[in-house]
């Protein structure tokens, strides 16, 4: 009877190491656990964060395209009306000193309507390209003749055949200039 008492504390020994074993096996099981919860954690964060900053980015290429098509708006009118400039501009050239004949009542009206014009388009941020004499830019000019001039340094404008304009900060048709060589 001894003899199964000792074997019965054996096995409580043994019972209790068990015991002990399976309750370390599972606090090992759950740091792994936890540590992979924080890992899955971190890597959702991270995700998040950069879905975020994805959001963001394409808010501000949207706004920005929505404030370009805002601040350019007018620009295919504008352009439509500035071949009506030049006809006026050449309609204007016609006249002659004779204020009394027909055509210069005529052309009077022309240039009132032609002064118009210019301030509705001065108003709308519309502005010449000043190229007269002026040093040659093959961003704001297209060199459709060249010339040699005395006395004149190369790469100098030196007639504009076709005026060029610049809405706000961008050139919306480009002078045709005859510049010196």
């Amino acid at each position: 009877m001894e003899k199964q008492k000792t074997d019965n504390k054996i096995s409580d020994k043994e019972i209790l190491k068990g015991k002990q074993k399976v309750k370390a096996i599972k606090e090992k099981k759950n740091k792994n656990n936890d540590e992979q919860l924080k890992q899955e954690i971190n890597s959702l964060n991270e995700k998040v964060l950069r879905l975020t900053a994805e959001m963001q980015n394409m808010r501000k290429r949207h706004d920005e395209e929505k404030a370009k098509m805002c601040k350019y708006d007018g620009e295919e009118i504008i352009k439509k009306i500035l071949p009506i400039v030049d006809n006026f501009e050449r309609a204007i050239k016609l006249d002659d000193n004779n204020l009394e004949d027909e055509l210069s009542k005529f052309l009077s009206g022309f240039k009132m309507i032609y002064g118009n014009l210019l301030d509705v388009l001065q108003l709308s941020e519309v502005k010449e390209i000043e190229a007269l004499k002026k040093p040659f830019d093959p961003i704001l000019m297209e060199a459709v003749l060249t010339d040699h001039e005395d006395g004149i340094e190369p790469g100098i404008v030196l007639d504009v055949m076709q005026k060029g304009y610049v809405y706000k900060d961008k050139a919306i048709r480009v002078a045709m200039v005859k510049v010196s060589e």
